[in-house]
């Protein structure tokens, strides 16, 4: 195996609309430091696993009511509890079948401590203490995975059980990387409200090994409709039918009520080729059947129809099927050598080599190059500088080759740039201003040339070391916005302690960047880290700071283009 998906985690928000918004993971209170990005390299092989979680018997700590439970899911990172997600919450329920699923990355070299915590949500409130613990259960994903699945009791914050509480959670690998795309709509529902029409939704079971239909998804409720259409939405093809399109599957309608006593209107049964029989052009109509009416009713026809108007299989190609595929990392280095570096020969420089061979364009340029590196076959990379005057005639350049061979800016190897940036150094003299526009548009020249490729062939990543302000910021937001459009992704890395704000600008991790002309990026390709915050870290954590956006920059490119790995399978 090649490489690896950079695996920083993201937290992913279930917006149906019968549950409750939920925190960002920065506000919660207990969590200390961001989920670390995990190694990048030929010697991991990571698998997807997807937990699914129930509960029975749950405390019930409602006065008027039953508990409204949801699940937290926490695992421990450097001896700390860190929250990864949250199921929806269900109202009023004390067996809770949860349909948001947890999907993690499951390292077979690493003990992978987990926690599963139930609360009963009370308030509006994010914080996890103003909610009511309903009792917890940790154990290692190993033992999840080994076993399958699991039933456990839930204890309580001084380890006694919680009650009756107990908790059973599935394991299942995601190896099949399908999705299923489904249009629902529906026709003449059974009217269930007194006042007014039906509030439908309906849920997608999959028969479980024990013989029991199991919840995989809830569509959002569409309210006093009795013809319903729901938003198109995608789920993992193993999640609903095991990867098997012929396995049936039962679909269930219900009527919402706020108390969560959510009244049955019918439900069929039927299987992923059938439904995918439905096209635009012909839809397939099924009948929703309550089988207490067709028993007691003698003309009894439906309970209403329910329309599949698409049903799409298509595949959701992550990072590493697109490297497995073929697809090339083009990696290219830009270094700042402006005046404001200080003198190469003077130890107070950031050019200066120390006794130990190095200085922090060094260390940037080993931490992202030699991660990179195993992701181009040739590893022959350009090496740029900008912002020195060269020989003979001492004009200012931004955009010259390192090795001073125009036609041949290559380097081999992350020693080769190494050796390039040290060899030139006596034979510059630093001068300004800090343009990166003529680098960051060097890069989009060959990263356009890629987009005449009709698979995922190649992909372009600018790394650029500078040490502080950006002269030509409007040229520069101007030529991320038109690279953004391209297969590349540019990484700055800033060196010395100088004020980044504008290279956090650019990273448009808060907000979406914007050329002077108005337009705006078509997706966020720029990531910032400044080299002071990894001085006394090990040197691999800087590399995965720089890397961690990565991976989704590919993946996000290569689908909007729709364009799959170069040796793939149809779905």
């Amino acid at each position: 195996m090649r490489g690896e998906e950079n695996k920083k985690r993201r937290r992913e928000w279930n917006t149906d609309d019968d549950c409750q918004e939920l925190l960002p993971l920065e506000s919660m209170a207990y969590t200390v430091t961001p989920m670390p990005a995990g190694p990048v390299g030929s010697q991991y092989c990571v698998c997807k696993v997807e937990l699914s979680v129930c509960g029975q018997n749950l405390l019930d700590r409602d006065v008027t009511s039953k508990s409204d439970p949801f699940c937290v899911l926490f695992m421990e990172v450097n001896g700390k509890w860190m929250e990864l997600d949250r199921t929806e919450t269900a109202v009023n329920n004390l067996n809770p079948a949860f349909a948001k699923k947890f999907i993690i990355d499951y390292h077979f070299e690493e003990v992978q401590k987990l926690k599963f915590a139930l609360f009963d949500q009370d308030k509006s409130s994010m914080q996890l203490y103003e909610h009511d613990f309903l009792g917890e259960f940790s154990c290692t994903l190993g033992m999840i995975v080994s076993s399958k699945k699991i039933t456990r009791t839930l204890l309580l914050g001084n380890g006694k059980p919680a009650g009756k509480g107990m908790i059973t959670i599935a394991a299942q690998e995601l190896s099949d990387n399908r999705v299923i795309t489904l249009s629902m709509a529906g026709r003449k529902l059974d009217k269930k409200d007194l006042f007014g029409k039906s509030d439908p939704f309906l849920e997608f079971y999959k028969p479980g090994d024990d013989g029991k239909w199991m919840l995989v998804h809830r569509t959002e409720v569409i309210k006093y409709t009795l013809d319903p259409v729901w938003k198109p939405f995608t789920v993992p093809l193993v999640s609903l039918c095991d990867g098997d399109v012929e396995k049936l599957i039962k679909v269930m309608c219900y009527d919402y009520d706020s108390d969560g006593g959510h009244d049955f209107i019918g439900e069929f049964q039927t299987s992923v080729a059938r439904m995918c029989e439905a096209q635009d052009a012909f839809p397939l109509e099924l009948e929703c059947i309550n089988p207490k009416k067709q028993k007691k009713k003698k003309n009894y026809k439906n309970s209403g129809i329910i329309i599949v108007k698409s049903c799409k299989v298509t595949r959701d190609f992550s990072f590493l099927d697109y490297i497995l595929g073929g697809c090339q990392l083009m990696f290219t280095v830009g270094i700042d050598f402006t005046a404001s570096n200080g003198n190469p020969r003077d130890p107070s420089s950031l050019h200066y080599i120390n006794p130990m061979g190095t200085n922090e364009y060094l260390s940037a340029i080993w931490a992202v190059g030699q991660i990179i590196q195993d992701y181009d076959s040739d590893k022959m990379f350009p090496a740029l500088g900008f912002g020195a005057q060269l020989p003979p005639d001492w004009k200012v350049s931004h955009e010259f080759a390192i090795n001073f061979n125009p036609t041949n800016p290559f380097c081999s190897g992350v020693e080769g740039i190494v050796q390039a940036y040290s060899a030139c150094l006596p034979h510059i003299r630093f001068y300004g201003p800090t343009n990166f526009s003529p680098i960051v548009n060097h890069v989009a020249r060959f990263a356009a040339q890629a987009t005449q490729q009709e698979a995922a062939s190649q992909y372009f990543i600018l790394l650029i070391i500078t040490d502080g302000v950006i002269s030509d910021m409007d040229e520069t937001r101007h030529a991320v916005v038109q690279a953004s459009k391209l297969p590349m992704s540019i990484i700055i890395v800033g060196v010395g302690n100088a004020d980044f704000a504008a290279m956090e600008f650019l990273d448009g991790d808060s907000r979406v960047l914007r050329s002077y002309t108005g337009e705006e990026a078509v997706r966020d390709i720029v990531q910032f880290v400044p080299f002071r915050d990894f001085r006394n870290a090990p040197k691999e954590t800087l590399a995965k700071a720089v890397l961690a956006e990565l991976p989704q920059q590919v993946v996000q490119y290569f689908k909007h283009q729709n364009l799959p790995p170069i040796n793939s399978e149809p779905a």
